[in-house]
């Protein structure tokens, strides 16, 4: 006989799994909701919560948001560091401003080759492994594009929320590690009579410079490592020549190749592009040297000033030419001038951090700063540099920056008085 099932058994189970459940949800209510208490606690109070565990790679704080801005299309494209957000004179490697041609090229190091050619006594070919080898140098450098800064000096480019990245962000130092190319020269034997070099990159756009022989025997490097990791792919992984304070264009990234001669090459990126047009129809060519250079990157659009007392401002300065020296802060547009503090450590071609404390009243101010370096050079006025150059270049724009402090707090770029 069929045993009839017990219909109450069956509604006490139900009963029993449904309270189970029950209770299983509302101890995971209860368990979410103090999840929930403790990141509010912890936001409010981290010392009643373990923090994070360690990661293989670090991130920044959320709280933080640093980024280049690109400023140009690709594959012709730059991204500009954030100057204004940036202390002391060492730019983050992720944050390094970027300038290229043809885009980023990936790059298998394992088939790296620096081909060293021409009038030499033995061609040779350098492995990343072979130029590991060598002795190495770590150096702190500037590193600025000679495009850097139009937006300071053109007129039709001029708007008032323009920030410093945006005006010359097209700027970094940073600490570089790599073998001297005057070490490799005496590797291949360079000839007495060879006084100029060839640095091709292995980019899309294969871009070429000619460099003086004399750069390659005093300071000049080829890279491998910038703030103690391997280069990024965007400032020229595997390896980059570095010529410490000439403009960016020649520090070939990405190099290939070095070919000696007896004369320029002429290439299509030192005649086309990268020559200053001057006033009466020349044009300077070889313009290699970044003149002297500063800018204020605090008060600084778009900054507002809350109150009315003591601010700090503070900018960097640089010079191709050695160290800066000086720097000059003026609060009323160039009518009077004061000497800012030159922060440790001031090294020759390299970004000077320099602080001035001033006294706001509340009223308009016009800020500016101007950098002298130890060959004497005076970063000049806008009307200097049209003069000396002519208002058509596109290159070497040094001339001093200035910012606009209205009444009411708020910072505007700014034109000279």
């Amino acid at each position: 006989m069929t045993k009839k099932k017990d219909k109450t058994s069956l509604s006490r189970r139900a009963l029993i799994a449904g309270a189970a459940g029950a209770i299983g949800s509302t101890v995971l209510g209860d368990t979410e909701k103090a999840s929930g208490q403790s990141t509010a606690a912890a936001a409010q109070d981290p010392t009643k919560v373990l923090g994070d565990p360690p990661t293989s790679v670090g991130e920044r704080s959320a709280h933080v948001h640093l980024q280049r801005t690109v400023s140009r299309s690709y594959p012709s494209a730059s991204s500009g560091s954030p100057l204004q957000d940036l202390d002391g004179i060492i730019t983050p490697s992720d944050l390094h401003f970027e300038r290229h041609h043809g885009g980023v090229p990936t790059i298998d190091p394992a088939n790296y080759a620096l081909l060293i050619h021409g009038m030499v006594d033995r061609p040779m070919m350098f492995s990343l492994h072979d130029l590991r080898r060598f002795p190495a140098e770590s150096r702190t450098y500037f590193v600025e594009c000679s495009g850097n800064g139009f937006r300071g000096f053109r007129a039709s480019s001029f708007r008032e929320d323009l920030t410093p990245q945006q005006i010359d962000g097209l700027t970094s130092t940073s600490e570089w590690t790599g073998v001297p190319v005057r070490t490799l020269f005496n590797e291949v034997g360079v000839h007495p009579d060879a006084t100029w070099f060839l640095a091709e990159g292995m980019d899309a756009a294969v871009l070429t410079r000619s460099i003086p022989v004399d750069k390659a025997l005093d300071d000049a490097l080829i890279v491998y490592a910038q703030n103690g990791e391997p280069l990024r792919p965007e400032n020229g992984f595997p390896a980059r020549l570095l010529l410490p304070g000439w403009e960016g264009n020649a520090c070939v990234k990405w190099i290939r190749r070095l070919e000696l001669a007896d004369a320029p090459f002429m290439s299509r990126q030192e005649t086309s592009k990268y020559s200053d047009p001057l006033a009466d129809c020349t044009a300077r060519i070889f313009s290699f040297e970044m003149d002297a250079k500063s800018i204020i990157t605090f008060p600084a659009y778009p900054d507002t000033l809350s109150e009315h007392g003591f601010w700090e401002i503070s900018g960097i300065a640089w010079t191709g030419r050695g160290k800066i020296t000086r720097v000059e802060i003026s609060t009323d547009g160039g009518s009077t001038w004061d000497d800012a503090e030159l922060q440790d450590p001031v090294l020759p071609k390299c970004h000077t951090r320099f602080r001035y404390l001033w006294q706001w009243n509340g009223g308009n101010a016009l800020l500016m700063s101007r950098a002298h370096d130890e060959t004497g050079y005076v970063q000049p006025t806008l009307e200097q540099l049209i003069d000396a150059r002519g208002a058509g270049t596109s290159y070497h724009a040094n001339n001093i920056r200035a910012w606009r402090v209205k009444s009411d707090g708020s910072v505007v770029f700014g034109l000279e008085a």
